[in-house]
């Protein structure tokens, strides 16, 4: 969904006056705020959808990260039950820009480093602290950061033509989003080190089988099959589905903040050297679209 404005769905028609006053206003903030992601708030629930314009594929810069974690916590304090996280277009997410960081890194790579690596931080780290359940609807391919944040999740379904890849060595950089604890802990540690060190390219039924995926839906009926799911799932009590999440992670949450950290500190010392600095170029200047 491209162009000047962004439209947000009204789904509270029938609602009575004081309550439909109250979601307009959401609904205009949502419209007013947000550039790269559109934010639709539903009857019980708030979708964010990933539709980048300031990046291609889908792809995270500082600006599309600090929209997201704006609209998590905005989610985190309304009447929404839990979040749908789902994109615009056949991609679900390429994961970091690498062209934007490059751009970034090329002045003062010191302060952009921080900044940068800061920004991602606080991004994952939103993911962790989200209290609500958070159910994520992969319609394409997710690649680094836009795979490794699945398992921070509570359900995650995917569209059969999806596929699923952490080819971190061929980018120059380490792992991110608690994948190095995430993956190991699903998978197995011989299957995510073929994922987050080989690049192994994963299909929707492998990704499933594997444990990253919950369910798999063809792609004829894939938004059919995830809107019957949603509207079983709002049927439900807010009470227990976020205490419900609250027993399922319960001493999951420190574990995963330090190794955000750790994941963190190493993304910085790469990006901080000119070895790094120079990996990252070369993937830039010889990737091949391939969408």
């Amino acid at each position: 969904m491209r162009g000047k404005e962004r439209k947000v769905i009204d789904d509270a028609r029938d609602q009575p006056l004081d309550k439909r006053v109250r979601f307009s206003v959401r609904l205009l903030e949502s419209a007013s705020t947000y550039k790269d992601i559109v934010v639709r708030k539903k009857d019980g629930f708030t979708q964010i959808l990933l539709s980048t314009r300031s990046t291609y594929n889908n792809t995270l810069n500082r600006e599309v990260m600090n929209e997201v974690k704006s609209a998590l916590e905005k989610a985190a304090v309304d009447d929404s039950k839990f979040v749908l996280l789902s994109a615009v277009g056949s991609v679900f997410c390429c994961g970091l820009d690498f062209d934007n960081i490059v751009k970034h890194l090329k002045y003062n790579r010191k302060r952009a480093t921080v900044k940068l690596v800061d920004t991602i931080k606080n991004f994952v780290n939103s993911f962790i602290e989200f209290k609500k359940p958070i159910i994520v609807s992969v319609n394409g391919p997710a690649i680094g950061l836009g795979a490794s944040i699945l398992p921070l999740c509570d359900v995650v379904w995917a569209n059969e033509k999806a596929w699923f890849q952490t080819p971190y060595t061929r980018f120059g950089q380490s792992p991110d989003g608690c994948s190095t604890i995430t993956f190991p802990k699903i998978m197995g540690r011989a299957a995510a080190n073929e994922m987050l060190i080989n690049g192994w390219k994963m299909n929707a039924q492998e990704a499933c089988d594997k444990g990253l995926v919950s369910q798999v839906f063809w792609s004829e009926t894939f938004t059919q099959e995830v809107m019957v799911r949603i509207q079983e799932i709002t049927s439900c009590n807010s009470f227990v589905l976020e205490n419900s999440k609250a027993l399922v992670s319960y001493n999951m949450n420190v574990e995963l903040k330090q190794a955000n950290e750790r994941e963190c500190e190493v993304l910085k010392k790469i990006w901080a050297s000119a070895q790094g600095m120079e990996y990252m170029l070369k993937y830039v200047q010889n990737k091949i679209d391939s969408f």
